[in-house]
């Protein structure tokens, strides 16, 4: 009876190793096997960081000049290139002689021909008319305009021989308030001589 009981029947026991062997051929094909090499190590160094553009240039552009353009000179007054007297008609007097600003230029009587006598306080009160190069007459003027020299050493204008002055207390041009003065200061008219004592009327001006 026992021995019944412990045998097992070889038709059960063949599928039972088919199974076995199913499983394990099924378990090797599923899982790969695992690689034996370990795989190359990852660098560590970082990439080395982008060139950074060159930096731009900070200075400032020079700027630019602010000074302005030099003007350019005026040219300079000469005697030659203006009239050293000029006429005037003055409704009193006549055409008499002006400087070329207009003011009145007289003679003093007590000079001699191309000789001036007034010098100290009478020169201040009196002022010669006095150039530092060569005179020129304007156009028209009959007479002579030239020269003197003075014991100061400056040049003063003459006018047919006569010196001539201005008068300090003619403030403008147009004044005529040395007229006459002690009977020996007069305004010169075109083509007067030193004779003259006053101007001569307009139409005998001869100007």
């Amino acid at each position: 009876m026992s021995r019944s009981i412990g045998f097992r029947p070889r038709w059960l026991a063949a599928p039972a190793l088919a199974a076995v062997l199913a499983l394990s051929a099924c378990t090797s094909a599923a899982a790969p096997p695992a690689p034996t090499t370990a795989p190359a190590a990852q660098p560590t160094t970082a990439p080395a960081a982008a060139t950074q553009p060159a930096t731009a240039p900070t200075a400032a552009p020079t700027a630019a000049p602010t000074a302005a353009p030099t003007a350019a000179a005026s040219p300079a007054a000469t005697a030659s290139s203006e009239e050293t007297v000029a006429v005037r008609d003055d409704p009193k007097l006549g055409k008499i002689l002006t400087d070329y600003d207009g003011k009145t230029l007289y003679h003093y009587t007590r000079d001699g021909a191309n000789s001036s006598v007034c010098s100290g306080g009478c020169a201040q009160a009196w002022p010669p008319l006095t150039v530092s190069g060569s005179v020129k007459a304007p156009d028209g003027l009959t007479g002579t305009l030239a020269t003197i020299t003075r014991a100061d050493g400056k040049t003063q204008v003459t006018y047919n021989g006569m010196p001539l002055y201005h008068f300090a207390k003619d403030a403008k041009p147009g004044d005529t308030a040395g007229q006459g003065i002690g009977g020996v200061w007069y305004v010169v008219a075109p083509g007067a001589t030193a004779s003259a004592t006053t101007a001569p009327a307009k139409d005998n001006s001869g100007y």
